[in-house]
């Protein structure tokens, strides 16, 4: 096409209604966040996300593909309380982007709108494992905590693009809706599930255990972080075989050798479950994920 002819073209695209909608470009650290965002923000936004649902968010690698993604970002939301602390610092400097820096008008950190459990008393130092001093931070799985997270992205979305506040407000009521809906549906595993001794891998689990009444009796980790010794496996097994718990539970980007080595102990089942959407296949939004975990969890406690 000649060059002529090819701006002719764009500048009709331009003029013509509805074919250059401006749309807030939101980027979070999560598949969780990413999903809520995207069911308030709908085609108003166009939403991305760095870390995936099968990725510990500990941990995930600072690539320039990600500093470009957040040099044009409207909105960065994140899980926050120090969950990122180990690649996001490296994004935010690179990207450059003073609306998504802290103070700017599209840094969200999502934290701010939980209420958090776990929060250490005193000094908190490096021999306590990989302890967040700020609380725990993965309140994404307690559904009472979606319905937050929605409403937070309501609100910044609307302040951000006010002319569309009616289309998100209507967003967030229909995720509401659907929140609510399926939450009436597994009442009846979560009666199965409430009072049963589990073993968790990981702290990462404790919103959940205060959502469903699971009981954890012990975790694979004796700190945050630090993998377990023979010594801490015995005491595991014991707590199993006190307990009579059933289950076993991790993510999906742990090592299962040493929960395999307890459950066959102890007679346990070792339950992968993921933590966010995308962690297996399959779980390709929240009320999914959510859904997916307390059913697993209520068949294998029983």
């Amino acid at each position: 096409m000649h060059v002529r002819q090819w701006i002719t073209v764009a500048l009709l695209a331009v003029s013509i209604p509805g074919t250059a909608q401006a749309q807030l470009k939101v980027v979070t650290s999560t598949t969780d966040l990413y999903d809520i965002a995207e069911a308030v923000g709908g085609d108003k936004i166009k939403a991305s996300h760095i870390g995936e649902g099968f990725q510990d968010p500990h941990f995930i690698e600072a690539k320039p593909s990600f500093v470009l993604q957040l040099r044009n970002a409207d909105v960065w939301a994140f899980v926050g309380l120090e969950l990122e602390i180990g690649w996001m610092p490296l994004l935010l400097d690179g990207a450059r982007n003073p609306k998504i820096q802290l103070g700017g008008s599209g840094y969200v950190d999502v934290s701010r709108a939980m209420p958090l459990i776990d929060v250490p008393r005193g000094n908190v130092d490096r021999s306590m494992g990989d302890v967040h001093p700020l609380g725990n931070p993965h309140y994404w799985l307690d559904p009472e905590n979606g319905r937050r997270m929605a409403k937070l992205f309501l609100a910044k979305f609307s302040e951000l693009d006010p002319k569309n506040a009616a289309v998100y407000t209507a967003n967030e009521k229909s995720f509401e809706g659907k929140l609510g809906t399926a939450e009436a549906g597994w009442q009846a595993q979560l009666a199965q599930i409430k009072g049963k001794p589990v073993v968790a891998w990981h702290t990462s689990w404790n919103y959940f255990a205060e959502y469903t009444g699971m009981r954890i009796v012990a975790y694979m980790e004796p700190k945050p972080g630090v993998p377990p010794s023979p010594s801490h496996l015995l005491q595991v097994v014991q707590a199993v075989k006190t307990s009579g718990a059933k289950v076993i539970i991790m993510e999906p980007f742990y090592d299962k050798k040493m929960a395999d080595l307890v459950a066959r102990q102890t007679g346990a089942t070792v339950l992968v479950l993921p933590p966010s959407v995308g962690g297996v296949p399959g779980i390709t939004n929240y009320i999914q994920l959510m859904q997916h975990d307390i059913a697993e969890l209520s068949t294998h406690v029983k």
